[in-house]
């Protein structure tokens, strides 16, 4: 047997690493496969069994409804109404700047009701064009503003607003409730998106005769087509005259 401390034995074996080596071969190669990382132990109980975790089904998204307006928080009486309207969260999504109070006292002749503000009211309601179209139109019905008591669905101008969330946050009984504290004898309705509000099919005509029912009071109403449409349509105009001639020959 060769003997380790041999130095031909040493110098035999230093050769064949030097051999190896020049011919390329340095490191140490096995003929079956080896696993250089451990696999995961699996989880589970004292027998081995893996765990099984029940899987979640997702939850559903939960769709809310917009926030609807308490009619039992409605204010009582006209003077209360206006700083309620000026602040309310609820009626304008939580936004109170730019909006514009009613005008006039309690009994009048004509209550008109629009459906928002002009874009030009900072401080009084219409107080641009469509108002100067109403001013107009209450001139040639024997009648000035202050004879009239002006409201708006909206208590801000918003352009292309949605009627349905409107309806569903109870802004309909928040026009019932301001006409029957306004108390007019007679009211004009302008804006074919606020009828449907009030328990009213829309108008199939530049103006229709309806009457405002609430609380066994009942009030006659004049229902037509909005302030800007009556500014682009002329031929409605006409419609709208003869059927307040009809109205208040009555």
């Amino acid at each position: 047997m060769d003997d380790p401390a041999n130095p031909d034995f040493l110098a035999d074996i230093t050769g064949a690493l030097d051999w190896w080596r020049d011919a390329g071969v340095d490191y140490h190669f096995l003929d079956e496969p080896r696993e250089w990382l451990a696999p995961p132990e699996p989880e589970g109980d004292e027998r081995g069994t893996p765990e099984r975790r029940p899987q979640r089904a997702p939850a559903a998204p939960v769709e809310e409804g917009p926030a609807r307006i308490d009619p039992a928080a409605l204010p009582q009486d006209l003077a209360a109404f206006v700083p309620w309207w000026l602040t309310e969260p609820l009626l304008d999504e939580g936004r109170s700047g730019g909006r514009i109070a009613p005008q006039g006292a309690a009994g009048a002749k004509l209550m008109v009701l629009v459906e928002e503000p002009e874009a030009e009211d900072s401080e009084a309601l219409l107080s641009g064009p469509e108002g100067r179209l109403l001013d107009a139109m209450l001139a040639a019905f024997g009648l000035k503003r202050e004879d009239a008591y002006l409201a708006s669905v909206l208590p801000r101008h918003k352009p292309a607003p949605d009627w349905n969330v409107l309806m569903q946050q109870g802004i309909g009984q928040v026009i019932v409730h301001h006409i029957s504290l306004a108390a007019p004898e007679r009211l004009l309705v302008l804006g074919g998106n606020i009828l449907p509000l009030i328990g009213h099919e829309l108008p199939q005509r530049p103006a229709v005769l309806r009457q405002f029912n609430q609380e066994g009071r009942t009030i006659p109403m004049l229902a037509s087509w909005g302030l800007p449409a009556l500014m682009r349509q002329p031929r409605a105009k006409p419609v709208l005259w003869r059927t307040w001639l009809e109205w208040t020959a009555a």
